[in-house]
């Protein structure tokens, strides 16, 4: 039988390409829910070519177009964040793909895992803000938490036939983005055009600006004590600017597992959706001739502050990660606005984590609350801050 997927931000990045997945292997699945936020066309572009059971746009203002754009189509049209929420737990599914950006794909996983969905989880900010409460609630429900990130694919697929007592510490590899040979006065100046051309991977734009400052790395650091449950001081990030080994793990006995591939998203997309299987693929394999040299170095925690501070709040727990990562939501979007400098990014989160209470061991709702307090608190700070700016600019 075709296993029935859920796709949970069908129109961003990891999205579309787990889509062209799901069609180039569509005798082993079957598309039963899309939903987005926003993108209205090319919602509605997916569900006539898939034509799914039901689909969701986030935006109820939306709604009309949708429904009306469907309307000839025996696809269910509903709309809003709770509908999002409720789609991957209908009985038909079997795996919910959480490919939405952010903070937003907490809820829904939460909800998929209490309906018994296998997860095939993009979405690293769902384990950075409640890593904890969630693999709690995974193992209750007996429920599958399967990496897509590439690097933590590569961790899950090195640990393949491993026992988790013999790891000694988690390598993970960085690219090092686009600013890696830039100064600390350089930074300073980069713009969003530049900090949105990624030397390796095709990825959405906050992704892509989180990689620019390395938080991306730090998300990814979370993600991983959580998914392998490794404490942070045996998770080590290596800058690796060829992007051909994804990650590696380290053993008690001294030896080191790599797993290497060309920087393609939809091959650990692919591992995710088909495992324990390994499924054929037409992407496209390495040439190892062409890398004259693998090279490592370690991060500049100097220059690239935010992974001192993922380290930080993972070492401080509670809900000291979903302050991190809230205001980094808010400092990235606030750069992509052309509001704040590229250097101000860390500047604002740090802010964030001195500012809002810490609790020690935070309910789901206490989670929820944190986002909320910590975006109000940096919308409030990014307003002093341009009343501030356009005074210096006035003298």
């Amino acid at each position: 039988m075709k296993k029935k997927i859920a796709l949970l931000g069908s129109t961003g990045s990891i999205g579309t390409q787990t889509l062209d997945v799901l069609a180039q292997h569509s005798e082993y699945f079957e598309v039963e829910a899309l939903t987005a936020n926003n993108n209205v066309e090319l919602l509605t572009q997916q569900a006539i070519r898939f034509q799914p059971n039901a689909v969701v746009i986030g935006n109820k203002e939306l709604y009309p177009q949708l429904k009306e754009a469907l309307n000839s189509y025996p696809i269910k049209v509903y709309a809003g964040c709770d509908a999002i929420a409720q789609i991957a737990t209908l009985p038909s599914v079997d795996m919910a793909v959480v490919a939405m950006v952010g903070f937003s794909g907490l809820i829904p996983t939460v909800k998929a895992i209490e309906a018994g969905k296998d997860i095939a989880l993009a979405n690293k900010e769902t384990l950075v803000v409640a890593g904890e409460l969630v693999t709690k609630l995974a193992m209750q429900h007996q429920v599958a938490l399967l990496p897509v990130d590439s690097e933590h694919s590569a961790i899950f697929q090195c640990l393949q036939g491993e026992q988790y007592h013999s790891i000694e510490k988690i390598i993970l590899t960085a690219s090092g983005g686009p600013f890696r040979n830039k100064t600390a006065e350089e930074l300073t100046n980069v713009t969003k055009e530049e900090a949105l051309q990624h030397p390796s991977w095709n990825m959405g734009a906050k992704i892509t600006v989180d990689s620019a400052t390395m938080m991306n790395k730090g998300l990814e650091v979370i993600e991983a004590r959580w998914l392998f449950n490794v404490p942070a001081e045996h998770i080590e990030v290596l800058v690796h600017p060829q992007s051909v080994i994804h990650s590696m793990v380290q053993f008690t006995d001294g030896s080191v597992k790599a797993q290497l591939g060309v920087p393609d998203m939809r091959v650990p997309i692919l591992y995710a959706l088909s495992y324990p299987y390994r499924l054929h693929s037409v992407f496209p394999r390495p040439d190892f001739p062409k890398y004259a040299s693998l090279t490592f170095e370690k991060p500049d925690t100097q220059r690239f502050p935010a992974l001192g501070l993922a380290y930080r709040a993972l070492k401080e727990g509670g809900n000291r990660p979903c302050v991190m990562n809230a205001a980094n939501e808010v400092a990235v979007e606030t750069f992509l606005n052309g509001q704040i400098g590229f250097t101000d990014i860390p500047r604002w989160i740090e802010q964030a984590m001195q500012k809002i209470a810490y609790i020690t061991d935070p309910s789901l709702e206490q989670l929820l609350e944190t986002h909320i307090e910590t975006v109000r608190f940096l919308r409030s700070f990014m307003s002093d801050f341009n009343v501030l700016d356009n005074r210096e600019a006035a003298n």
